[in-house]
């Protein structure tokens, strides 16, 4: 089997550690959009958060709902700037006895330092935990299959003053269903099922679920397939959660009293976000590689974005994940480099 790393071919991507491709990255890709197959994401951070109040002190910390963190549940946070501009974002999944925080390769440093900065005299111990954990991806529909007994994700309501009344989308915490697996945990996501088990089985794991093999390369391109967004790539310093499609997985807007606050209650009542997350197609593109993350998006010769995630796609050719002025149309002619690129409506 032929194995390209991600430092292979850029040694300057955080995503170094892991593989791009197994030799055929349209084939890895099919396999995840109609099967299953698994993506190694070891190079994720884990920061683990033991403690007996653990579950309020993220939630004081972080814009999800956490207080009633139970065993075997898990959902993703964020934590803001005092202007509520995205700074992390992790999935938190907790055991029972600890909470488990895995984000973006390079990030957990950031994470770590600032939870380390809040624990005053909290009763927790967080720590960096990257070489006990690693973070295994099983992607496609039929991951569900592998896993009957975990539910697909679900929002579920929990007790909470409100900003203002009526059914609002978001009032509601996403939560995703875990079950113990080969020492570890499994966690129902919506790409499918991720694991988080010890480093030193890693490999065992993976031969044991004898499932077909697939790189980063053709997870990224199912993620902006189904506008998933990722920290650092479809955000950048003056991010707002609601300008990055962050609310509805990571923020509970029931809740109150963390950092940023104000800037999330305000665009949610007020007004709408100044930029917005969209698909891009290409029309035809004069380099053979994808542009790069944080390539201007133009508009009649002026900036109106940036790219965040372009990839090859199996079946919609060259796409990418963009962040754009509000204001831009939906049926704008938009140009990336010497390409041009429209908004795909849906």
């Amino acid at each position: 089997m032929t194995v390209v790393m991600i430092e292979d071919l850029d040694p300057t991507s955080a995503d170094a550690g892991v593989a791009a491709h197994y030799g055929d990255p349209m084939r890895e890709q099919r396999t995840l959009a109609t099967a299953v197959g698994l993506v190694d994401r070891s190079n994720r951070d884990v920061i683990a958060v033991p403690g007996d109040e653990r579950a309020s002190w993220l939630h004081t910390l972080t814009t999800q709902h956490l207080s009633d963190l139970s065993a075997l549940t898990a959902s993703e946070l964020l934590v803001l700037s005092p202007n509520g501009h995205v700074e992390q974002h992790a999935y938190v999944t907790e055991d029972g006895t600890t909470a488990w925080l895995d984000t973006e390769p390079g990030a957990g440093v950031g994470l770590l330092k600032y939870l380390e900065m809040m624990r005053f005299f909290t009763r927790v111990e967080p720590r960096d935990a990257t070489a006990e954990i690693a973070v295994l991806s099983l992607v496609g529909p039929g991951a569900a299959d592998i896993f009957p007994d975990l539910a697909p994700p679900r929002l579920a309501a929990v007790p909470g003053p409100k900003f203002a009344a009526g059914d609002v989308p978001g009032h509601a915490t996403s939560l995703y269903s875990v079950r113990e697996f080969e020492g570890g945990l499994a966690r129902r996501v919506p790409l499918g099922v991720d694991l988080l088990v010890p480093r030193e089985t890693k490999t065992a794991v993976i031969e044991k679920l004898g499932v077909p093999l697939a790189g980063l390369w053709a997870y990224e391109a199912i993620r902006v397939e189904q506008h998933a967004p990722r920290l650092g790539w479809e955000t950048d310093h003056r991010t707002i959660p609601a300008e990055a499609d962050f609310i509805a997985p990571a923020v509970h807007l029931d809740k109150g009293c963390y950092r940023g606050q104000e800037t999330v209650a305000r665009v949610h009542h007020l007004g709408r976000p100044p930029r917005r997350l969209v698909l891009l197609h290409f029309d035809g593109i004069a380099s053979d590689q994808p542009p790069v993350q944080g390539t201007p998006v133009t508009l009649e010769g002026r900036q109106v974005g940036f790219i965040g995630t372009a990839v090859r796609h199996h079946e919609l050719g060259l796409i990418a994940l963009a962040v754009l002025k509000r204001n831009v149309a939906d049926e704008a002619e938009l140009s990336v480099g010497d390409s041009m690129a429209a908004i795909d409506p849906s």
